[in-house]
């Protein structure tokens, strides 16, 4: 039974990864070869397929119990985080008819960096010096890589993009984007031992 719920799990993760980088090739595809001019529809088609897959893999595949709405205030909070979202992603394809994919996912590296800030701003709760430190890296690297380049998800993302897409990549960019995996992987560890 152990041995089923690690291959589940390797299936689920390998699942996401393929979906998320597919994702994110087809719509640059989409926008910068092929000439589609509608990133918000992508975006509304993007929403309408998770809406649905996230039905079935609770109403109908039992993967996690189903959970009702239960105040107000809770229905405002989820419909912030949705709207939230959603921006993200219309951002998101949106700059992907501008930019190569490489620079997307160096950008989204940043995420560590700004949940730290936007944590500190909105909760005033500190984190250990040391998250705060290895946060260094992972916005140097992002900095040299701005030049051509992500987390691991993006490092995947980077290649084929480079492959596809023949995006250029010198050797500064893929110093700095191996600074930023770095960087994210310190954050990462620092995170879980603070815990």
């Amino acid at each position: 039974m152990k041995g089923l719920s690690r291959f589940f799990t390797i299936g689920l993760v390998t699942a996401w990864y393929s979906s998320n980088i597919g994702v994110l090739l087809l719509n640059k595809y989409l926008l910068s070869n092929y000439g589609f001019k509608y990133p918000i529809f992508l975006t509304m088609c993007h929403m309408t397929a998770c809406s649905l897959l996230s039905y079935v893999a609770i109403s109908w595949m039992k993967m996690v119990p189903l959970q009702t709405i239960r105040s107000r205030v809770q229905f405002m909070k989820i419909a912030a985080l949705s709207l939230v979202f959603c921006g993200s992603v219309v951002s998101g394809n949106v700059s992907l008819r501008y930019l190569p994919v490489s620079f997307n996912q160096a950008i989204g590296a940043t995420t560590p960096f700004f949940t730290a800030v936007f944590a500190y701003i909105m909760t005033v709760k500190r984190e250990a010096w040391i998250t705060y430190v290895t946060l260094i890296p992972v916005v140097t690297g992002v900095i040299i890589a701005s030049g051509v380049l992500g987390n691991a998800k993006g490092a995947v993302a980077v290649v084929v993009s480079i492959l596809i897409f023949k995006n250029p990549v010198s050797v500064t960019g893929m110093l700095g984007y191996t600074l930023t995996v770095i960087g994210v992987v310190l954050y990462s560890e620092a995170k879980k031992r603070s815990k």
